[in-house]
This record gives C-alpha cells, structure tokens and sequence, in this order.
C-alpha cells in the first residue's frame, strides 16, 4: 500500500498539476504561434523574396554512389541550409511570443500583488523593524 499512496501522493501535488496545465496550454500556444508562422509570417517572406518556401534552399555538394537492388546509381548529395533557416526562424517568433506572454504575466501579478493590502501582522512588524533601524 506504501508505493500507492507514494504515487498518489506524487501525481497530486499542485506543482505536477501546474506543470501539467502549463504545458497543455504551451502546446496549444506553440501550435498557435506555428499557425501563425506558417500561414502569416511565411508567405509575406515568401512574398518580399520571391522563393515559395525557404525549405527549398539548398546547395548541391556532389554526388554519391547508391545501390538499389542490382543497380547503382549517382545521387545528389544537397545541403538543406534553406529548412535551417526557417526552423530558427520558427523558433525566433515562438521564443519572442513567449517572452511576451511571460511579459504580460509578470505585469499582471505586479498589479495584483500592488493591489493586496498587508495584514495587520506585517504592518506591525515592519513598524518594529523600522523602529529598530533607527
């Protein structure tokens, strides 16, 4: 009975939860944020440089020697530097949103924070401290 009540124990402290529902919601940001690159960012770029997509920019290295069954043949060897680029990309815009979502909740807990009148206890002892520092 000790390893059950051990789980349970585990699996419902409010941090799990917290992490879970942060992350629930961080998903649905992050797919969010990716709809909002794909179909926004995405295609203005496209527009402004004239190329579709930046996943087709890529370099020829050379080619290589592959077998298929029987046969061999030459295949192109392509550095995909065009897919890198769109990926840091991605990640600059989701990085950026969710900086300023942790923005807007830090301003928001400021207020509330600004907004709560200290109990009587701390004002007491904050009258003692200050009464002691002189």
């Amino acid at each position: 009975m000790g390893f059950i009540q051990d789980f349970k124990a585990f699996a419902f402290k409010g941090n799990l939860i917290d992490m879970a529902v942060g992350i629930v919601i961080g998903t649905a940001t992050a797919a969010i944020v990716k709809s909002f690159i794909d179909n926004i960012i995405a295609p203005l770029i496209a527009f402004l440089i004239n190329v579709p997509d930046l996943s087709q920019w890529k370099l020829r290295l050379g080619e290589a020697e592959v077998v298929k069954g029987e046969e061999k043949m030459m295949e192109p060897i392509w550095l995909h530097y065009g897919t890198f680029i769109q990926n840091m990309l991605d990640f600059l815009i989701l990085a950026f949103a969710v900086f300023l979502a942790i923005r807007v909740m830090a301003q928001f807990m400021k207020k509330a924070e600004a907004a709560t009148e200290p109990s009587a206890e701390v004002k007491l002892l904050t009258q003692i401290r200050d009464s002691l520092a002189k």
